[in-house]
């Protein structure tokens, strides 16, 4: 059930996204008075799912769902209509519209996506206000695992700054070492303030982290992995606070981890805290694994201040531009990690699975226009890259007419759009491929 759930989020919000990117095309093509001979969402490689003429336009819905398409008379585009290009020039072509003009048509899709995306943001700020955990409210510091110990963090450190500025919202702190190349990092440990100086392979290591630094909390019973689990056998009850395994304290879940790693297969007094005053002295069969079969309660709000912050409408209208400006420059930043092979980022790349399953399990209107919105400035900002069969292919080619004043040849547009799409196919082979991999590890 999570993963239609998961699956039915993403497909809506890729259709959304794809319609509005298409619409932009569309509307700066009728502007102009450019026909437009079809209009769909999704591709239809020899058949279509739907498909209406009105006007001059057939509206429809493909069968594929790698993207949709305007098709624009007079205009090499993915279809690789050539006959058509052979035929003598009409007004109503995209190819007899001045520069300019065939400009704004190529851009329509990208400024949807990006004021769509302004939009979004705007609207989930006023409606649900905005929600986080302040750095300085982490009362007990981190938890970190071995990468985050690799970083030279340990269990219980609170961070104060990264590279010298201070840090808001715990979020950030993986978001703003991996996008800005951090090279410091500045935490108080043992009521005693340091910096930490971050080793090369920073990035590399924490994009392959799934939890590398978490807010350390006690260890609270949530519930248990099973209905005979050994642990309910032996008394354990959700909420019940573990202090301590074979007379050594554990006030917090790594030391608890820390301690039974020591034992295997065998029984061993635990002592907890039940409703907040009992003290209990369990024994408790440890696996060969390490672990007694329950699961800690990771609620942060449960041990927590959070911060909250609510807008009125024009106070959301701001503050939605701006964390849209935000956003769009931290995906620029990722991106440039892609060409920066120490990262090894280009391992991350991954296809609908990867994407799909940033969707939360159980469906919430909140997440999904905030991860929405981030898909359509990554669908804006990936359209723009000057690689032929993309918008910013045909950008490109079109300032190049502008500013030389000679237009590229027919020929070598055929040519451009036949590289682009192998391209761009290999790419998705490439993510998609990812993802099984991924799957299977």
């Amino acid at each position: 059930m999570e993963i239609l759930v998961k699956a039915g989020q993403f497909f809506l919000s890729l259709s959304i996204l794809i319609i509005l990117h298409e619409m932009g095309h569309f509307a700066f093509a009728k502007l102009f008075k450019t026909r437009v001979e079809k209009f769909y969402l999704f591709f239809n490689p020899w058949f279509a799912l739907f498909k209406k003429q009105i006007g001059e336009t057939e509206y429809g819905i493909g069968w594929l769902p790698l993207g949709g398409y305007v098709k624009i008379s007079g205009m090499i585009d993915e279809s690789m209509d050539k006959e058509a290009m052979k035929q003598p020039m009409k007004d109503y072509e995209f190819r007899a519209k001045p520069s300019w003009q065939r400009l704004l048509i190529m851009l329509g899709g990208v400024m949807v996506n990006f004021i769509f995306a302004l939009i979004i943001y705007a609207g989930v700020l006023y409606t649900w206000g905005e929600t986080y955990l302040p750095v300085k409210n982490m009362t007990y510091g981190v938890m970190v695992d071995s990468t985050g110990m690799n970083l030279g963090l340990r269990n219980g450190d609170k961070i104060i700054g990264i590279d010298g500025e201070e840090v808001e919202n715990y979020l950030s702190i993986v978001h703003d070492i991996v996008v800005n190349d951090a090279q410091t990092l500045q935490i108080e440990r043992n009521g005693r303030e340091m910096e930490l100086e971050l080793p090369k392979n920073t990035i590399a290591s924490l994009l392959k982290s799934e939890l590398p630094i978490i807010p350390r909390m006690p260890f609270y019973i949530d519930s248990f992995t099973d209905k005979d689990s050994m642990a309910y056998q032996s008394g354990l009850r959700r909420n019940d606070k573990v202090i301590g395994i074979n007379s050594v304290q554990t006030e917090f879940f790594d030391e608890f981890k820390s301690e039974i790693a020591k034992y295997s297969d065998e029984v061993v007094p635990v002592k907890v805290l039940r409703n907040e005053t009992d003290t209990v002295n369990l024994n408790l069969l440890v696996s060969d694994t390490h672990t007694i079969g329950v699961k800690p309660d990771l609620d942060m709000s449960r041990f927590f201040q959070f911060e909250e912050k609510s807008y009125t409408i024009l106070g959301s209208i701001p503050a939605g531009i701006s964390k849209g400006n935000a956003m769009i420059k931290s995906y620029l930043k990722q991106l440039k990690l892609l060409f920066k092979p120490e990262t090894k980022a280009y391992e991350e790349i991954g296809g609908f699975i990867k994407i799909g399953s940033i969707f939360p399990s159980v469906w919430s209107w909140q997440t999904f226009w905030l991860m929405t919105a981030f898909l359509s400035i990554i669908l804006a900002i990936m359209n723009l890259l000057p690689i032929p069969a993309l918008d910013g292919g045909h950008v490109t080619f079109l300032l190049y007419e502008m500013v030389s004043g000679r237009k590229p040849g027919d020929k070598f547009l055929e040519y451009a759009q036949t590289v682009g799409m192998v391209l761009l196919l290999s790419l998705l082979l490439y993510a998609n491929g990812n993802d099984i991999i991924n799957l299977f590890k």
